[in-house]
């Protein structure tokens, strides 16, 4: 990337693993100053656009951006002209006019894509039906937080093949630890995301059967069964052989970690014995956000140079 480039945040798989590292370990950092040492972001502005609802994205980003000395926007779907008729090209090329960074959490990934074209300031993912970048930076500060690094060490995934996943694949690539999928055939991720992964030279392995993924796993990572929009029909009888309790925990090793983005569906994906369990670190990966993220915004507006 050139410096006059616009600093897009948009996937994982584009960007250079030494850039993903650097901005991890800023938000380290970040974590131990939230104020980036001299609120590097006063002056700035963020547009955040809410197509889906949040609590985790809207709290983590508007305090990670105050903390940082700059202000928010926020603008729901209904706030929005392209709800009614504008093309998101031309709500790009306005926002553009009156703030230093957009921040998208949106269904078709189509949409983002469009943003970012058009914008002439950096577009960062908050979520898309595609993928979920922002949310593995803090998932892997969040395990090395507690285990060392992550590269080298086994990932097991059960459930849904979903966006989660697919930011997975992106990352097990990127920070170089093994990822293993387990999920119903039906639900398995794209096709062309795990190919990309194989390409790459990453060590992804797509399995049926949770306890073999989780046998001997350093971290066990599951996500929600219905996403916002989804329709669960037959879904909760494909993915419940998929749900991690104790049992399935325990076949991992003895000092894995439990990992799990948020919002929890309790008694679904998992058990409360295992979210609430010594194992899980799910509120560290959930306050990460806020850290992380910090990183993101900084790099993104030009105040880190990596």
């Amino acid at each position: 990337m050139s410096d006059s480039a616009i600093r897009h945040f948009l996937d994982l798989d584009t960007f250079e693993p030494s850039l993903l590292r650097a901005m991890v370990e800023d938000g380290k950092t970040m974590k131990l100053d939230p104020t980036g040492g001299d609120k590097p972001l006063v002056g700035k502005t963020l547009a955040m656009i809410f197509e889906k609802p949040s609590t985790r994205t809207r709290v983590s980003f508007e305090v990670g951006m105050k903390q940082l000395g700059g202000d928010v926007v926020v603008l729901n779907g209904g706030d929005l002209q392209f709800g009614h008729g504008e093309t998101i090209a031309d709500t790009a090329r306005v926002l553009s006019r009156y703030v230093d960074c957009i921040m998208m959490r949106t269904y078709e990934v189509e949409k983002i894509q469009e943003m970012s074209q058009y914008a002439t300031v950096p577009v960062i993912n908050g979520l898309t039906d595609s993928t979920h970048p922002c949310q593995l930076l803090a998932d892997v500060m969040a395990y090395e937080e507690h285990r060392g690094p992550i590269a080298g060490k086994i990932v097991a995934w059960s459930g849904d093949g979903n966006n989660m996943a697919a930011s997975w694949i992106h990352a097990s690539v990127k920070f170089g630890f093994e990822l293993r999928i387990a999920c119903p055939a039906e639900l398995a991720p794209d096709p062309a995301i795990l190919d990309w992964a194989r390409k790459a030279g990453g060590k992804v392995t797509l399995l049926h059967d949770a306890e073999a993924a989780v046998t001997d796993a350093d971290c066990v990572v599951t996500d929600t069964w219905v996403s916002m929009g989804d329709d669960d029909t037959n879904r909760h009888n494909m993915l419940a052989p998929f749900r991690v309790d104790e049992t399935l925990m325990a076949k991992s090793k003895s000092d894995a970690v439990f990992m799990h983005c948020l919002p929890a569906h309790r008694g679904e994906e998992m058990t409360d014995a295992v979210i609430d369990g010594p194992q899980s670190i799910v509120w560290d990966e959930a306050e990460n956000r806020l850290h992380s993220q910090k990183a993101i915004l900084a790099w993104c507006m030009g105040a880190r140079e990596f």
